[in-house]
Formats: structure tokens, C-alpha cells, sequence
């Protein structure tokens, strides 16, 4: 199977850049691949090229790339880290063209070379001059700690001081060199700054050679020893140089293990999260927790901020100043153009918090905001993981945003097919008894008739029509209940009123079947909407008069069962088979068995039962009744009779 192509192409706030997101585009165009922009933003990032850089980002949007910034001041680290856990294929990057010196340090291309030799990388020469200044050193982006300062004179000190107990002892002058250059090691392990640990190595020497060689207190006075000093010089910045990587390194794991742990901890949460509001509200608590700042999130709709969702970092923190119209207008500015802007952006620099987009697809789902009032700038690491927290939540909010257009494609679909259906039934049923009342009333209105066959007639024309209205209540009842809504105030009902209401309403050929209505107790309640309830009730006794034969027994029935009330209607028919009780609660499914007056239902009033039933938050189903016919239960909530009623 081939492997899809994905182009990465770095993004800068150099003027050249344009020519090398153009080359990347028409590559990716060439490999049908998609294309990624990756910008890294060092720690001691310059505002002042965000102009140029803004325009790159518009470009690059427009050649269809996806933009993504992370944060670091090893770029080539970061690029290579990001196109391996993206999967990219190709690597597009530009190269100004520069003199390099014998000690020059390598170039984020060259670097990027060593680093990445397992994806392709096409580099993008920049044939015009580049007036940037050039970088700073490692060692001056280092800033002078007093601390440190005082560690590395101490160890200088502590190793003279050891020195003078060897001179005295009659040790060599080789174990006082290991003595210093041990001082360089622990020097280089406990300061922060590979600064301190060169300094120590050219300290070391100079010491060494003003109190421990002849002639005594005097520098560089014996030529024979300045092949030791290079030497100690050299072993001692050795020394320092991989002490000091191998702290870098260890750094960058547990940064690396604590980043992989947030992350894993964040999805976690998110993924059982439910609803936007409970993902944001994730979000923002992860945030929270790795930042130790305040968070406010503006959910999005139509390309509009929605009321702020605040989270303070404690009940102390008052967030009113992040709720002015300044603020709220540099949000909507993040939400427009789906770039940061406030406090440390290019983009409204004086404001007091820092906005973000949290975006996937190309769609801004929500703006967070962290308060950056009074408080540091955040670190390279920090920015990073809350990048990496956004985009994740982003991506989760797409997923809800996806089920949700879902499910209101399948409810549509639902209901533009329970409206084909119910048209199709109805064209069909309603045909039989509308003929019937025409032609009855036809009958009576144009023939002398006998009192008893109008009388038959007339009897035929009322229960065509109570047919009609029972098929017209169910209609209305079913396409309020399909929506799956849950009936939320419900009252205490006496169940033997219940059913004095629904026998009074039943079919009147009900009339000719023997009932018996038993109750276990002439007090028992149970919480209802008593209208719906009836309605369930009287489908399920017409349904028995329906399949039953005149002369047959017709049981309603109710007891206590714990925290239930269990509601029975029983007959002695012919009973329901075991390949029809599955679907009897189906729309439209109507058992094949003809009925007393030959006319087919629907098959709405079962469904409608389980609809009502459903949403007062209980089950319905159909068992045989013994020694023959189907018994029909459905259950309801208890309610206590309560001492002063």
C-alpha cells in the first residue's frame, strides 16, 4: 500500500519565505499531498518581524497550507520531532546564503540534515542578500546569576585550598590538576549556564598556574608548562561541555516525559468529556493546572464570541479586567484571523492576557484567554504544551460538531421517513372508513330506512369515526414522543382514577368483553402525566378488544412492586407469537390476524405506548397470558401516600 504523501514547510518572518511556501505548495501540488506550515518560535522571539510573518501565515493559508506554531529554541529539534510525529514525508525549508568560519556553528539546515536523515528534505536557496542580524551565541542568551556566581568561586576556592593540603602532603602537581578539574565538573553540574563552567576552566588554569608552579605567584613565567596548562584547559572544557550537554539532555526528557504525561492526561479527560461546555471546561482545568494562571474560554457561534466561560486559578483572582470591551475585541480579532494576539504577540502587545484559538479543520471552535496581568511571559515549553492542549481539544470539538451534524442528519432522515410512512399508511387506511361514512350518510340521507338499519347505520358512521379520532390522537401523540424527550413534571396520580378514565374512553365494543380491574391496594399513586398515561392504557385495551373475540376475558391490573408500580392489561385470545413480540413495538408493524370489524391499523398505538412509557423513564413489553392470549405491562415510579391527604 503507498504511503500518503505530507509536505512540511517551515515558516519564518523572513522576506525569502514567500518563495519557499510557493516552491512547497507546487510540490505538494505535484505529489497530490497535504501541506503543513510549521512556524517555531524561539524564546527570545523579536516582535518586530511578526509584520512579514503574519504575511507568510496569509500566504500560506492561501496556497491551502494547514498552520501550526510550536515553541523551542532548538529549531531543528522541533521541526524533525514534529515531522516525524505528523508523519510528513518531505521536509521543505529555505537556506540564506552566508560565509561560514572554521568555529561557525551549524545551520538549523545542516541540523536538520544529521537529525531528520529518514525524511526527504529539499532545501530552497535565497538568491537575494539577507540583511539579518546575526543570532546570538548560546552563551549570551545566558543571564548572570549571583548564585552561580558565588558556586563558582567557592569550588576555585575549595580546590586552591585542597591544592595547598597536596603541596604540603608532597602529592604532585598532577593530582592538583584532577583537583581542579574534578572543581570544573561539579562546577558545570551545579550552575545553570555553560558560562560559568568555561569560566571555571580558564579560572582553574590561571589559578593553577599563579600558586602551584615555579616560580610561584607569577603567570606563564616557565615556557616548559604551557603544553600542561593547554592541556588541563582543554580536559577541563571538555569536561564542562559534556556536563553541561548531558544536563541539557536530562532536562529536555523529563520536559519530554512531563509533556507526554500532561497530554495523555488531557485526552484522557476530554475524550470523556460530554458537550462542548464540559470539553472546554476540561480544557481550560488542564491549562490551569500546567500554567497556574486564570483561563476564560469564548465559545464561538457564526463567527461571534459567546458570553466568556471563567476559570480562576483561585476565589481570590478577579478577572473583571479581562471582561472589558478592549479585551473581548482582541478575542474576536484571534477568532477573525485564527492567529494569538495580546500580551507577548506582535498583536496587541499592551493587553493583559494572552489569546489563543482553539481551531481544527481549518474552523475556530472557541478563544482562551490566560491572564497574563502582572505575571511572566510564558516559557517555550509551556507555550508549546498549551498549543498542544488546544489543538487537541480543537480536534475533540470537531468530533462532537461531526456526531452532532450526525445525528441531525439521521433525525432528519428519520423523520422525512416516518413522514413517508405515515402518508403512505394513512393514504391507504383512511380510504376504508371515510368510503364507509360517505356511503352511510349517502344511504340515510336518500332511502327510506327501517329504525333499526338507521340505527345500524348510524352505529357504523360513530365507530368510523371514534376510529378516525383515536388514529388522529394517536398521529399527534407519536410525533410529539418520537423525539425522545423525557417527561419532566410529573405529578402523583391515584391509580384507580386513572382507570375509571381510561375504561370510560376505551373502545365501546369493550362493552362485550367481560373486564375485571383489580388494584393491590386502593391508595397506590404512581408519578404520571395522567393524560399520556390514560392514552397508553386505552390503546392497549382497544388493542385487546381488537384481537379478541366478543364473550372474551379483558383483565386491567396494578400493583406495588418496590419502588415500581407494575400496570398489567391481560386477554385470553390467541396470544402474540415469539417472531412478532420483537417488533410489535415497531412503527407500522401490525400483526397479521384480521380484526372484528375488518380494518387495519396503523400500528402506531404499541409504539406510541412505548414512546409515553419511555419518558416517564420506564419499560413496556408482552408475555403470554396462561393457559393462552398476551398480557402487556409497562411500569411507573411509586409515589407515597403522604399522612396528611
Amino acid at each position: 500500500m503507498k504511503r500518503e504523501e505530507k509536505i512540511l514547510v517551515c515558516l519564518s518572518g523572513s522576506p525569502s519565505n514567500a518563495r519557499v511556501l510557493r516552491a512547497a505548495a507546487k510540490l505538494a501540488e505535484a505529489f497530490n499531498a497535504a501541506l503543513t506550515a510549521l512556524f517555531v518560535e524561539p524564546a527570545n522571539h523579536s516582535v518586530q518581524s511578526d509584520g512579514q510573518l503574519g504575511d507568510n501565515i496569509r500566504l500560506a493559508k492561501r496556497l491551502g497550507a494547514q498552520i501550526t506554531t510550536l515553541y523551542g529554541d532548538d529549531a531543528a529539534t522541533v521541526i524533525a520531532e514534529y515531522a516525524r510525529a505528523s508523519g510528513s514525508t518531505k521536509i521543505v525549508i529555505g537556506r540564506s546564503p552566508r560565509k561560514r568560519g572554521i568555529f561557525s556553528k551549524k545551520s538549523i539546515v545542516d541540523r536538520l540534515g544529521e537529525i531528520a536523515s529518514d525524511i526527504d528534505i529539499y532545501i530552497i536557496p535565497d538568491k537575494s542578500e539577507t540583511k539579518d542580524k546575526p543570532q546570538a551565541g548560546l552563551l549570551a542568551q545566558e543571564r548572570f546569576s549571583v548564585r552561580d556566581t558565588i558556586i563558582t568561586i567557592l569550588m576555585l576556592c575549595l580546590c586552591t585550598g585542597i591544592g595547598y593540603l597536596f603541596s604540603d602532603f608532597g602529592f604532585s602537581s598532577a593530582n592538583v590538576i584532577v583537583v581542579y578539574i574534578i572543581g570544573v565538573l561539579a562546577i558545570a553540574m551545579l550552575t545553570s549556564g555553560r558560562s560559568y563552567s568555561l569560566a571555571a576552566s580558564i579560572m582553574s588554569v590561571l589559578i593553577f598556574n599563579f600558586f602551584f608552579t615555579q616560580p610561584y605567584f607569577s603567570m606563564f613565567s616557565d615556557p616548559s608548562h604551557i603544553m600542561t596548562f593547554i592541556v588541563m584547559f582543554a580536559a577541563a572544557l571538555l569536561i564542562s561541555s559534556i556536563t553541561a550537554r548531558i544536563r541539557i539532555q536530562t532536562r529536555q526528557t523529563a520536559l519530554r516525559v512531563y509533556r507526554t504525561e500532561v497530554l495523555l492526561e488531557t485526552s484522557q479527560k476530554l475524550q470523556q468529556a460530554l458537550g462542548v461546555e464540559q470539553v472546554l471546561s476540561v480544557t481550560a482545568a488542564q491549562l490551569g493546572k500546567l500554567l497556574d494562571r486564570s483561563i476564560l474560554i469564548y465559545p464561538a457561534e457564526n463567527g461571534r464570541l459567546l458570553s466568556p466561560l471563567l476559570f480562576p486559578v483561585n476565589e481570590d483572582n478577579d478577572l473583571n479586567a479581562y471582561l472589558s470591551g478592549r479585551e473581548r475585541e482582541i478575542a474576536q480579532w484571534t477568532l477573525e484571523n485564527d492567529r494569538r494576539a495580546g500580551s507577548g504577540t506582535g498583536m496587541f502587545q499592551k493587553a493583559d492576557g494572552l489569546y489563543m484559538a482553539i481551531h481544527a479543520k481549518g474552523r475556530v471552535f472557541a478563544v482562551a484567554g490566560i491572564a497574563m496581568q502582572n505575571a511572566p511571559q510564558l516559557e517555550s515549553f509551556e507555550k508549546t504544551l498549551t498549543v498542544a492542549i488546544l489543538d487537541e481539544c480543537g480536534l475533540v470539538l470537531e468530533n462532537e460538531r461531526s456526531r452532532r451534524e450526525k445525528r441531525e442528519i439521521e433525525e432528519r432522515a428519520r423523520a422525512e421517513e416516518l413522514r413517508a410512512n405515515l402518508l403512505r399508511a394513512i393514504s391507504h387506511d383512511l380510504r376504508t372508513p371515510l368510503t364507509n361514512i360517505s356511503g352511510t350518510a349517502a344511504l340515510l340521507m336518500e332511502n327510506e330506512l327501517s329504525e333499526d338499519k338507521r340505527r345500524q347505520m348510524y352505529e357504523s358512521v360513530y365507530d368510523d369515526a371514534g376510529w378516525l379520532i383515536n388514529l388522529v390522537e394517536n398521529l399527534l401523540s407519536i410525533t410529539r414522543m418520537e423525539g425522545g424527550s423525557r417527561i419532566e413534571n410529573m405529578q402523583p396520580e391515584l391509580l384507580d382514577d386513572v382507570f375509571r378514565e381510561a375504561v370510560s374512553h376505551a373502545d365501546r365494543k369493550l362493552g362485550e368483553h367481560e373486564l375485571s380491574v383489580r388494584i393491590s391496594d386502593d391508595l397506590l399513586m404512581a408519578y404520571m402525566d395522567a393524560r399520556l398515561i390514560i392514552q397508553v392504557i386505552i390503546n392497549l385495551l382497544n388493542n385487546a378488544v381488537k384481537y379478541t373475540t366478543p364473550g372474551s376475558h379483558i383483565s386491567l391490573s396494578a400493583k406495588a412492586q418496590g419502588d415500581s408500580v407494575l400496570i398489567s392489561v391481560a386477554d385470553d385470545g390467541d396470544g402474540i407469537g415469539d417472531d412478532a413480540k420483537d417488533k410489535i413495538f415497531d412503527m407500522f408493524y401490525t400483526a397479521g390476524k384480521a380484526s372484528s370489524d375488518a380494518r387495519r391499523g396503523l400500528g402506531l398505538g404499541l409504539a406510541l405506548c412505548k414512546s409515553i412509557v419511555g419518558a416517564h423513564g420506564g419499560s413496556i413489553n408482552v408475555s403470554d397470558n396462561v393457559p393462552h392470549g398476551a398480557v402487556f405491562t409497562f411500569d411507573l415510579k411509586r409515589a407515597e401516600v403522604q399522612a396528611d391527604e
